[in-house]
């Protein structure tokens, strides 16, 4: 696409500079800078915890160390995990204080942070399942209300629920979670869940987020919004194991979520560089390779695939913030929908988003020359900027 094509992603800011004394800096040439994209590029950084916790040693973390340097090159945006059945494995001893030290790591570099996520039906706590459903609901809550509050300002987005649609219905095994939404409704715990999350933090930006894209989300969401749900931002995961979705099936749930008028937030990207998953296979938990190995052919047909998805999602206005799922080959079903291998060799893929996130859609370094009145404006993508003069540094914004 064009660059015209991308009005909505770009602004004008006109600054007035100034020296200490507040006289004006007349016909000074000053350096602009773009040091980071309004909209979210990210990716998920789970293996960063053990990392920044210090739990790694040889090979595992000289790559560990050069993945994420990789990440942090990209991206400007990080989702750390706090799936419950991990996260406080025993009641009573969540994993607080290493999370804790990873977002802020992660924040001390400029890049913001996400949860995922407060409640799910899977990676569940086991211990819920000794309890009643009032006991469930009770523990779901106040793990909201510590959880959000201990990381405010920390992590101040949260996927607070994740794939309601098949949440009271999951049939795979039993879960305090499905329990629960049975008996409330998917709406009524959405409107608890939400509203924890709310009095926890009120600043926070609140998710819902879900696979599946058919009519009955958009359902659930109309439901929800009339209800009064806060919600923040609509959270599509697009897990393409079996192919890219085409340019219309793209385009057409973009125009079906856009209705709501809500931030879209695409979760969950992964595109395969190896054979993809048979289309006959409906649950992708259901396959299992015990090989899936990444190809050449494969590897260039995922970077073209990549880079023609990123560009219609950064066409369409509404659409907020992009997170790459796999950062790394072997993830979530071993599959090979990483930007970069185990050994830390980045694939095409990883270039081909490089080119467009900080190549066709980074404003280039720029010099201006300010006026009589120490004017200068500047045009570019929208997001944070520097303006350099003598050695002397001011940070702007350009929204």
């Amino acid at each position: 696409m064009e660059r015209s094509t991308y009005g909505h992603r770009r602004g004008t800011v006109s600054l007035r500079l100034a020296d200490e004394n507040g006289n004006p800096l007349c016909n000074k040439e000053i350096t602009v800078r773009m040091r980071r994209h309004k909209t979210l590029f990210g990716c998920a950084g789970f293996e960063s915890v053990q990392l920044v916790n210090g739990s790694l040693t040889g090979k595992e973390k000289e790559f560990t160390e050069h993945r994420v340097e990789k990440m942090r090159e990209l991206f400007n945006f990080v989702t750390l995990p706090f799936y419950w059945g991990r996260f406080e494995p025993e009641r009573g001893k969540p994993d607080t204080d290493r999370l804790l030290k990873t977002a802020a790591w992660w924040r001390e570099r400029g890049v913001a942070v996400k949860g995922h996520t407060l409640c799910w039906h899977t990676v569940c706590a086991p211990w819920l399942l000794s309890m009643t459903d009032e006991e469930i609901l009770s523990a779901q809550l106040a793990r909201i209300t510590r959880d959000v509050s201990a990381y405010a300002g920390l992590i101040d987005m949260w996927d607070v629920i994740n794939e309601v649609v098949i949440m009271p219905v999951f049939d795979k095994y039993d879960n305090g979670i499905t329990r629960i939404c049975k008996r409330e409704g998917r709406i009524g715990l959405v409107k608890k869940v939400f509203a924890a999350a709310r009095e926890a933090n009120p600043k926070a930006v609140l998710l819902i987020n879900d696979f599946h894209m058919g009519e009955a989300y958009d359902i659930l969401i109309e439901g929800l919004l009339e209800a009064g749900v806060p919600i923040g931002a609509i959270g599509l995961q697009s897990h393409m194991h079996q192919g890219r979705w085409s340019a219309e099936k793209t385009e057409e749930i973009l125009s079906r979520f856009s209705r709501f008028g809500l931030p879209l937030h695409f979760t969950e990207i992964n595109l395969v560089s190896g054979n993809t998953m048979p289309k006959h296979i409906v649950d992708l938990n259901d396959y299992k390779a015990p090989e899936w190995p990444s190809t050449p052919e494969g590897e260039e047909r995922q970077a073209e695939e990549a880079a023609a998805f990123y560009t219609q999602l950064f066409a369409c206005p509404l659409v907020e913030a992009v997170t790459y799922w796999s950062f790394t080959d072997g993830g979530w079903l071993n599959a090979p929908a990483g930007l970069m291998t185990k050994d830390a060799r980045e694939k095409p893929v990883y270039t081909a988003l490089h080119d467009l996130i900080k190549g066709e859609w980074w404003t280039p370094e720029q010099t201006v020359l300010s006026g009589d009145d120490g004017m200068i404006e500047v045009s570019g993508f929208k997001g944070d900027y520097t303006a350099e003069c003598n050695g002397n540094i001011i940070h702007f914004a350009l929204d």
